[in-house]
């Protein structure tokens, strides 16, 4: 089957770098019209260059901000991608000395903004007759994360619960929400943080642990997006794929 998506509109949260840049540069070499949003400008505009991608500067820490982003797309969503998330530049610390302001900063740029943009981009969906939502969650979605930092554990764990119960509400409308939980994939700056923080002792016990021996690509993570986003994944509906090679 040729996978094309001409005619439909997807819009990619975190598009910046990493995963949402392939996300959203793979979405427009298929044909689709991409809104790709994130903090910075420059960072868009990277992921533009050479790609027929509509790019906006948007804060969702502001639900207000996230939802007037998918109004000024003018036109209803076919596919919402909640990439943006991570951990806010923070680190593992004691469960004691973790204030609220970076707990509550790591739940508003994953699940609140997740939340505030698929509360946004149902009713064109609706319209449509048809929709898919795909969250990106992650392994720490489904147990302790390697990251150690409790606010982000527990933020894709929401997320996942959110992708369940809005496959449910949503099903009956011919909308599917699915989520994709990478494994460890070197695709930013804090990504890479974390990798350089294991040595080289860690780095291959991490890798020996893989059952495919490899890290994976922003790439592998964009080709399950793709495929909850196709016909091929029209029936699968409520499903968190683990995308990390086998563990």
């Amino acid at each position: 089957m040729n996978i094309r998506f001409d005619g439909k509109v997807v819009a990619v949260t975190g598009a910046g770098h990493g995963f949402g840049q392939t996300i959203a540069r793979s979405f427009a070499e298929l044909g689709a019209e991409v809104h790709a949003s994130d903090l910075s400008a420059e960072e868009l505009a990277q992921t533009a260059a050479g790609h027929d991608i509509r790019t906006a500067v948007v804060d969702l820490t502001s639900r207000k901000d996230a939802a007037a982003w998918i109004a000024g797309i003018g036109k209803p969503v076919f596919c919402l991608v909640n990439n943006a998330g991570g951990v806010a530049g923070q680190v593992k610390q004691p469960i004691e000395e973790v204030d609220d302001a970076a707990w509550d900063v790591i739940f508003d740029i994953n699940v609140n903004a997740a939340m505030a943009l698929s509360r946004a981009a149902v009713p064109g969906m609706k319209q449509l007759g048809e929709g898919r939502i795909v969250n990106i969650t992650s392994g720490a979605g489904l147990a302790a994360s390697l990251t150690g930092i409790q606010a982000y554990c527990s933020a894709k764990h929401a997320m996942v619960g959110l992708t369940r119960q809005l496959a449910q509400e949503l099903g009956r409308f011919n909308i599917t929400v699915n989520s994709i939980a990478p494994g460890f994939v070197r695709s930013n700056a804090a990504t890479e943080r974390q990798w350089e923080s294991y040595g080289a002792e860690g780095q291959k016990a991490l890798t020996d642990r893989i059952a495919m021996k490899r890290l994976g690509t922003t790439q592998d993570i964009a080709n399950g997006v793709l495929f909850f986003a196709s016909p091929l994944g029209s029936f699968v509906n409520g499903q968190i794929l683990s995308v990390d090679g086998g563990k």
